[in-house]
């Protein structure tokens, strides 16, 4: 297509693919850039989507760069909100940011930039690509702190081959800095945080819009009842806040911790001290893993691991099975190992793949799976 873009850039208003798009701009390559809309307003007034939007506006005509409008809104339903639904209603802890990168952004976002002519996007992640004897490789970012290689897991080697991370070699201090240097209205923006696309909220009150409310009692492992909640699903395994329990006579005056829920009962359960022995696991078992380079290393092999983001590598073994599925087995025990969210697996600074976990041998869990 005579005189399309290169590459587009997803810019979502923030500053950091405010920064990705600079780059690219500098680099004097034909780009330009594409913005999102992936949440309908709802009507609670909490959406930010048209801020971001107007910032997005504001940094493509700072930097001459023609801006590209989409609505995925339908495509994030279907394809995320409805699965973080269906997991949250089943007492799992669901990681939207995970499906949102593969549904959204290296799916219909890369459809979307074909459409219009690019062989490549690129966005504001903290991660890096290279490629080595054919096989292309998703690696951790120079910024460890900011590393989104978690998130990206389940990308393969078609998005790989069509992906850009300009951000990839820079630390956020950094990003900041080409921001203010360049006069960029998002340079001092905050970070966005909370539910990908949906933004910070009161979770509580913004899941009870969609999953209805069901109140029920709160037991130690023992069966002693301590308290009530207002629905398990509001709940996440290792949790201390809003549990409202407070000092109860016969019990240390330690914090409390969820260290598990029964969904059919609708029981929460609850033990004192961060670090419980009911959240303690050492094995957990996933369901089927994506692999980067398109199959494992192996069918038995040691790496490291991440159960959740930003946590220390853990050394383990891992086994896969005829179905795809991982016996993944820890060197020291986890804690608070949470079913519906991943286990992302790294060679040094290369991300492997991953899975959703779909159980551990935490010992309330066995117990519970035992009894169902």
């Amino acid at each position: 297509m005579a005189g399309a873009p290169s590459t587009i850039v997803g810019v979502s208003g923030g500053v950091d693919s405010s920064v990705a798009a600079l780059l690219l701009k500098r680099a004097g390559e034909p780009v330009e850039a594409l913005f999102m809309q992936n949440w309908a307003d709802d009507g609670s007034g909490d959406c930010r989507a048209e801020d971001d939007r107007r910032d997005a506006v504001a940094v493509c005509g700072l930097l001459g760069l023609r801006l590209h409008f989409r609505d995925f809104s339908r495509e994030y339903w279907d394809g995320v909100f409805e699965h973080f639904l269906a997991e949250y209603a089943a007492g799992r802890t669901p990681n939207p940011d995970v499906l949102c990168n593969r549904e959204i952004k290296f799916r219909h976002f890369l459809d979307a930039a074909h459409a219009l002519g690019a062989g490549a996007i690129a966005t504001g992640h903290y991660a890096r690509i290279d490629r080595v004897d054919g096989k292309y490789r998703l690696l951790r970012a120079l910024d460890a702190a900011k590393d989104q290689s978690y998130f990206l897991h389940q990308l393969g080697q078609q998005q790989l081959a069509a992906t850009r991370f300009p951000l990839g070699g820079l630390v956020k201090d950094e990003v900041r800095a080409i921001a203010r240097q360049a006069g960029l209205p998002t340079a001092a923006k905050k970070d966005s945080t909370g539910i990908c696309f949906i933004g910070e909220r009161d979770f509580r009150e913004f899941l009870g819009r969609y999953l209805p409310a069901r109140p029920g009692p709160i037991h130690t492992p023992a069966g002693e009842p301590v308290g009530e909640h207002p629905g398990v699903f509001h709940f996440t395994l290792g949790q201390r806040g809003g549990l409202e329990i407070g000092g109860r006579r016969g019990f240390r005056p330690e914090p409390w911790y969820v260290v598990g829920k029964d969904v059919r009962s609708n029981i929460l359960y609850v033990d004192q001290g961060h670090d419980s022995p009911w959240l303690q696991s050492t094995t957990l078992r996933s369901e089927p893993a994506h692999w980067v380079a398109g199959a494992p290393p192996g069918t038995r092999f040691t790496c490291t691991a991440q159960t959740r983001y930003r946590q220390r590598d853990q050394a383990c073994e891992v086994r896969v099975d005829g179905d795809g599925s991982l016996l993944v087995r820890f060197d020291r025990p986890q804690r608070a190992v949470t079913p519906g969210q991943s286990v992302v697996l790294y060679d040094a600074e290369e991300c492997l793949g991953g899975a959703v976990i779909a159980g551990t041998d935490a010992p309330l869990e066995r117990r519970l799976t035992d009894n169902a």
